[in-house]
């Protein structure tokens, strides 16, 4: 009897913490919403040799998120009450500042805020790592999540530096 008690429970906490998938489909779909790479002003930009082909991006991005998903909510199906809390607050934060860079770079085209808000996404992507990897080992699996938000960064970075005399 106690044992399934324990399934049930564990069951339960599963359940609830599949919410995750939901909400980054959501910051996936927003910040695709504003995507525009085939717009005038987009191909105008002066762009760093480093940038890679158009191609890899949704291919990266996709792959980050599953791992978002799945990693928190595995995290989440095992954390303990405050932790929970915690890496709840910290997804959304994540996930909003995640949707929020396309809105800030491809429609108002603020290739200074962008860097600002892409940096901002690095540390929440880092602060979300080491939470998940707190809760459970698997967390770990959302390195890569930081690093290439990261060289997101410095991409905005080195757009906003080649494009700022342009107008």
């Amino acid at each position: 009897m106690i044992g399934t008690r324990t399934r049930r429970t564990e069951s339960s906490r599963w359940k609830e913490a599949w919410w995750t998938v939901p909400a980054t489909i959501a910051a996936a779909a927003a910040g695709s919403a504003a995507t525009t790479t085939g717009s005038r002003w987009y191909q105008r930009l002066d762009k760093p040799p480093f940038q890679p082909p158009p191609v890899v991006f949704p291919i990266a991005w996709t792959a980050l998120y599953a791992d978002i998903a799945a990693t928190t909510a595995r995290a989440l199906a095992h954390a303990e009450p405050d932790q929970n809390r915690a890496l709840r607050n910290a997804l959304l934060l994540n996930l909003v500042l995640n949707a929020s860079w396309s809105w800030v770079f491809f429609r108002a085209h603020r290739l200074g805020a962008a860097t600002a808000v892409a940096a901002a996404l690095t540390a929440s992507s880092a602060d979300l790592t080491r939470r998940t990897a707190g809760v459970d080992r698997s967390g770990y699996l959302l390195a890569a999540y930081p690093v290439w938000c990261g060289f997101a960064t410095v991409l905005s970075g080195a757009l906003w530096r080649r494009n700022a005399l342009r107008g």
